[in-house]
């Protein structure tokens, strides 16, 4: 059963929520994050990215990076921009985006659960990103990054949640720059406290990483990295029951055609898809139909029956499309390292995939119907591992609204 802490929150002084919350660090480089910042001294990427306030030619995983987080945490402190909680405590956290509204609890995890697989996982992780996050966490002795975790609904839980914001005030409520609302609350009372953690401890068996792979991975490498640190056992989370949650496509664009030409390349695709010109830019409408844009033109793929196992991990599209076209066709076997192939998350729409294909920068784009909710947790359930960037989650949580120190 999944066993879940309050914590003693780091968060922004109530006047300051809207200039301190932040988009996620890995939603952006590193000039992105310079014109963030550049007219808010108060931004929470003077911490997640703190090379926006060293010069621009800087390593962003050199120790001056790390060092300058640590210094600018100290400051936000020292000047009241940020304040730590007086007791522990949970946090509810509602956002509304184009009138959809989604609302998770915010506590520590345990990486005991992580690592004894309470915590499921479907995704592998790279050295080079664990690493990052782990020099991070070290440094400024914060968990900045939160981790975002799913779980089968568990009606007790819905009821306790939905009566307390019903009740209460929120302590943050703001639209951000995105349009996107932020709303939070904070669950003080101790018997309402004593409640949430055993109704986790109870009913909830599992809970499933949506996003955050990689900090989730850091954090249980922190916590062996400072033995008898009890804050270092428990890892940032927000939690979201699954029937609110919804996943977006995800994309890919691919730079060359591996030495084929337009005619050999779409005579090959024949051996396992239909194939059907569009006047229009393809949304797959249903699963195994796909998107292709090249050379101005817009493609429907159906696939073939018989082209693919209908497994937990077979019956995926961006597994199809792994095994059908990227490896048997354009031989990128790796795509967690292959410099050939990109990923669009679907909110930046299909006009993103137009356009870096039309610039020249790809040669070639593909659409995929999303990954649903049940299968991310039929994947996990079976201890397999997806194809890298299968879920796109949408709308983000911001960064420094809720940090757990370590």
């Amino acid at each position: 059963m999944a066993s879940i802490s309050p914590f003693k929150a780091l968060r922004p002084n109530e006047n300051l929520a809207l200039q301190v919350a932040s988009r996620p660090y890995d939603v952006l480089n590193t000039e992105e994050a310079r014109e963030e910042v550049k007219d808010n001294p108060n931004s929470f990427l003077h911490i997640t990215r703190a090379e926006v306030d060293l010069p621009a030619n800087v390593d962003v995983h050199s120790p001056a990076v790390y060092t300058k987080a640590k210094e600018n945490l100290e400051q936000f402190i020292l000047n009241d921009i940020i304040l730590k909680e007086e007791k522990p405590c949970y946090y509810i956290y509602r956002l509304i985006m184009n009138g959809k509204s989604q609302t998770g609890l915010v506590c520590l995890s345990s990486v005991d659960d992580y690592n004894n697989n309470i915590i499921k996982k479907h995704e592998l992780t790279r050295p080079e990103k664990e690493k990052d996050r782990i020099d991070h966490m070290l440094a400024t002795k914060a968990q900045t990054g939160n981790v975002f975790l799913a779980y089968r609904d568990v009606m007790e839980i819905n009821a306790l949640i939905n009566g307390w914001m019903a009740t209460q005030k929120p302590i943050y409520d703001f639209t951000a720059s995105d349009k996107v609302q932020h709303s939070i609350w904070m669950i003080d009372r101790d018997i309402v406290v004593n409640s949430i953690t055993q109704l986790f401890s109870t009913h909830a068996p599992f809970t499933y990483i949506a996003d955050g792979h990689h900090r989730a991975a850091s954090a249980a490498k922190v916590n062996k990295a400072l033995p008898g640190n009890e804050e270092a056992k428990y890892f940032l989370t927000t939690i979201f029951p699954a029937s609110q949650l919804a996943i977006l496509d995800y994309n890919r664009l691919v730079k060359d055609l591996d030495g084929l030409d337009r005619e050999d390349f779409i005579s090959a695709l024949q051996d396992d898809f239909t194939i059907t010109q569009s006047s229009e830019p393809v949304r797959p409408a249903q699963p195994h139909e796909f998107g292709m844009y090249m050379d101005k033109q817009w493609y429907i793929l159906n696939s073939r029956r018989n082209t693919y196992t209908n497994d937990p991990i077979g019956v995926l599209d961006v597994t199809i499309l792994s095994n059908n076209i990227l490896d048997k066709i354009l031989k990128i076997r790796d795509q967690r390292t292959d410099k050939r192939i990109d990923f669009v998350g679907g909110i930046r729409g299909l006009k993103e995939l137009e356009k870096r294909v039309d610039s020249g920068e790809m040669k070639i784009a593909f659409s995929l119907y999303p990954v649903t909710i049940q299968q991310l947790f039929d994947i996990a359930d079976s201890g397999k591992i997806m194809p890298p960037k299968s879920t796109w989650f949408e709308p983000k949580l911001r960064d420094g609204l809720l940090t757990h120190t370590l």
